[in-house]
């Protein structure tokens, strides 16, 4: 494990953010001393450990976002991206933000994956791990509408390519990797949609003939069951409900969010701020956990 320790961000101070990462140090206070929380001043001084961001007198009131709360949680990234590139971190761990919140505040990313490799360098694929399946997505915070017209071959290739070094890194000697269609029936030969003949299985056949183990164009309805069967190590879904409709179903407590591609190791938990239950110490920190652990075996 690095000697340097993982930066957890708070995340908007008013959702599960904060009390996860609480409760995460209270049943491990043995491993207190490899992470840094960012936060709130006052959330820092009762946590005993980590760096203050924001007013030293703000305090946020679980379940009401507000508009300082919003500034501490991109200050919160910052803080975790530059230290991350200036030794001081080994890689981050992002609490769940209010993505509408920052962007009434200036924040002009659809989601914290793009923040980071602005901030880092790279280029980004979002992933899910640390569960029964493995998911990475081709596009991700875009409309369902632009996915077809957006989708090229060369956004499949990195997909898989990220996904077949997680995986070697998870501890598999040659991953096998499914690529779902776009279409129904991955496009029934062109009778539901051309992009997956067009561009989806040129890409997938040249991975193969540079020796990768890639299988697609698949009909996205069957192949996450053949996952979870064995078949596959992971699957690479075209879109972003296509591939985290399932792996929510199946691993909404043990999944993690992972941004592969980047210069440095970013994980987070699977889900929102959950503002409906921030406060009351209910959260399910499983997906918390497991972000943790990703971070902590990426970097090893």
């Amino acid at each position: 494990m690095s000697r340097l320790p993982l930066a957890l961000t708070c995340g908007d101070p008013a959702g599960v953010g904060p009390e996860l990462i609480a409760s995460w140090l209270r049943a491990h206070p043995e491993l207190a001393a490899t992470v840094t929380p960012i936060g709130p001043a006052k959330w820092i001084a009762g946590l005993g450990q980590g760096q203050a961001v924001g007013p030293a007198d703000y305090e946020a009131h679980p379940g009401q976002p507000d508009e300082t709360g919003q500034l501490i949680a991109l200050e919160a990234m910052e803080l975790a991206a530059r230290g991350t590139t200036g030794g001081r971190f080994s890689g981050v761990v992002t609490g769940p933000i209010n993505k509408k919140g920052l962007a009434d505040v200036g924040y002009t990313f659809p989601g914290q994956t793009e923040f980071f490799a602005h901030r880092w360098g790279g280029a980004p694929v979002m992933a899910f791990a640390g569960g029964h399946l493995t998911v990475g997505l081709v596009t991700w915070h875009i409309p369902l509408r632009t996915v077809a017209a957006t989708l090229t071959g060369e956004d499949v290739r990195r997909t898989v390519l990220a996904l077949v070094d997680l995986r070697k890194k998870l501890g598999d000697a040659r991953p096998r990797i499914a690529v779902c269609g776009l279409n129904p029936h991955a496009g029934e030969g062109g009778l539901l949609g051309t992009e997956d003949d067009a561009v989806i299985k040129p890409a997938v056949e040249r991975l193969r003939a540079e020796g990768h183990d890639v299988t697609g164009p698949l009909p996205g309805d069957t192949v996450f069951h053949r996952h979870l069967q064995g078949e596959f190590d992971a699957v690479a879904a075209i879109y972003h409900d296509q591939g985290l409709a399932p792996l929510k179903t199946v691993d909404f407590s043990t999944a993690a969010n992972l941004s592969l591609g980047l210069r440095h190791i970013r994980t987070s938990p699977d889900h929102g701020t959950a503002y409906g239950l921030a406060g009351q110490g209910i959260a399910d920190r499983g997906s918390f956990d497991a972000a943790i652990r990703l971070a902590f075996a990426l970097i090893a």
